[in-house]
């Protein structure tokens, strides 16, 4: 991230990028949940994926603190790793559903499993735009808007994170290995 203005046009060459993620990336994975690619075994990847969520969590929220007291350079260096872990986390994940098969959940609890589960498919797809556009904000300089729009990004993106890691830790009973 910049302390100074970027030049209109990268500005708005970003803002068509992020708009075209948006928009992709769900629309990707979902379609990729059709495609399955045999003879890959990538069963060791969702826990590993799960521990990205909660490292991610953890970054956020170190991140946070180190913006209160005042320490930009670290604030900025656990953003864009939590935002490269995220990354990390999409293509670990792709690559998990299009070797696997989907696991049902059998637990106890389909009254907390599916609400939480549907409210991170959702939010997850919700957060790709707000982090991003939050992430230009800050890195245009406009940290009036950056600091407006962390206000929803901050808990939506950790809500993401955390409730990635309690979904895998009500799944992975269930996962056929």
């Amino acid at each position: 991230m910049s302390t100074t203005s970027l030049h209109p046009e990268k500005v708005k060459k970003a803002r068509k990028l992020i708009i075209i993620l948006s928009i992709v990336i769900p629309l990707a994975v979902a379609l990729l949940f059709k495609i399955k690619i045999p003879g890959y075994n990538f069963s060791f990847l969702p826990p590993f994926y799960a521990g990205i969520n909660g490292l991610t969590a953890l970054l956020l929220v170190s991140a946070l603190i180190a913006i209160k007291n005042k320490n930009v350079n670290l604030h900025q260096t656990l953003i864009q790793s939590s935002l490269f872990l995220s990354v990390l986390f999409l293509l670990c994940y792709i690559a998990y559903h299009i070797t696997s098969d989907s696991t049902q959940y059998k637990g106890d609890l389909p009254g907390v499993y599916f609400p939480l589960l549907i409210s991170h498919i959702v939010l997850s797809v919700a957060v790709i735009p707000i982090v991003l556009f939050t992430y230009l904000f800050a890195w245009q300089g406009d940290f009036v808007k950056h600091k407006k729009w962390t206000r929803f990004a901050f808990p939506i993106w950790l809500y993401v994170a955390v409730s990635g890691v309690i979904v895998y830790f009500m799944i992975s009973p269930f996962y056929n290995h």
